[in-house]
């Protein structure tokens, strides 16, 4: 039975429900990789730790920890079902809040499962659509730019190779980037079209790659705000090392708590995130030097630190509302 102590020990401790009670999910998409944060059999991280007691706290027995690994999605009589990996009937939620693992997400995979729940009712705190256009650096910035978001002048690419790309033009210098990267990785600051044209060969070009304006009067630090149900949460400034280009704390920047420091970045945050659909973003936005700023990207799956605290029990009042919503 897919149930919500299942190989948890935090989930365990927190007492919360089987999924036969519960109507709403916390669940874990921990991609395919074996021992990652909040996958079955693992100590979940702090995060997912957070969550767990939030909504247990929120929602007590309608709640409920599930891992999409011990999910099984069918089409039986005309009908969609679910079921666990033990052959028993799972009933879908009202209402579900995903944490998945971007760099690892599959159409075929995580974003299936989640059609699946939306076609069977389940209200999702962060849409199928919604994700695929998050984890796309620039499937966002159409969005946002066709919404009147600001955002910074870029370029992109679909079967060109980029050496061509290159004889187009582009801003110099330049910020690269992967259209599916992730924790500032495949990020890297190009000073003229001849440097990028010397390295254009031994990029990976599985994906198309985004040629953007530099900002240098953010080079190094952006603003992390963390959106839920169009409220800025928390947000903190984050600052790189070692006069690096990016701030994320993946590639060891750190960063200062700021939250309701800068009103109208973070009411820039709230409409970006709605543009793209997420219940819950983190928002991450680069000063301009005339004191404005420009969203930079946004994030479907989060990730906070303890000295941000309420954003775990934002996320599982949300859902409180959404499940209250749905008699």
């Amino acid at each position: 039975m897919v149930t919500a102590d299942l190989e948890g020990v935090a989930e365990r401790r927190a007492g919360v429900s089987s999924v036969d009670e519960a109507r709403a999910w916390l669940l874990l998409c921990p991609g395919r990789r074996r021992g990652a944060d909040g996958a079955a059999g693992s100590d979940p991280g702090p995060v997912t730790s957070s969550l767990i007691a939030a909504f247990t706290t929120e929602l007590g027995h309608r709640t409920a920890v599930v891992h999409s690994s011990r999910l099984v999605l069918g089409v039986e009589g005309g009908r969609l079902t679910l079921g666990d990996t033990d052959g028993r009937p799972v009933p879908a939620p009202a209402v579900a809040y995903a944490r998945l693992s971007t760099p690892r997400l599959s159409a075929d995979r995580e974003v299936t499962l989640l059609r699946h729940l939306a076609a069977m009712g389940t209200r999702l705190i962060n849409p199928a659509e919604a994700v695929l256009t998050a984890v796309n650096k620039f499937w966002q910035l159409q969005r946002l730019a066709a919404a009147g978001i600001p955002v910074p002048d870029t370029r992109s690419h679909t079967d060109a190779p980029l050496e061509h790309v290159l004889d187009a033009g582009l801003p110099e210098p330049c910020v690269v980037k992967a259209v599916r990267g992730h924790r500032g990785r495949r990020v890297f600051l190009a000073a003229d079209g001849t440097s990028l044209r010397a390295v254009a060969g031994s990029l990976d070009d599985r994906h198309p790659y985004l040629l953007q304006r530099y900002v240098a009067h953010s080079h190094g630090r952006d603003l992390r705000v963390i959106v839920v149900d169009g409220r800025a949460v928390a947000a903190a400034v984050r600052t790189a090392g070692d006069d690096r280009l990016v701030s994320n704390l993946a590639q060891g920047g750190t960063h200062s708590v700021c939250t309701g420091r800068y009103p109208a970045a973070e009411a820039l945050a709230v409409a970006a995130a709605g543009v793209i659909g997420l219940g819950v973003a983190g928002v991450d936005l680069l000063f301009e030097a005339d004191g404005s700023f420009a969203v930079c990207e946004v994030n479907c799956n989060p990730t906070w630190r303890p000295d941000m605290p309420g954003i775990a029990e934002a996320v599982a009042t949300a859902c409180r509302s959404r499940l209250e919503g749905s008699g």
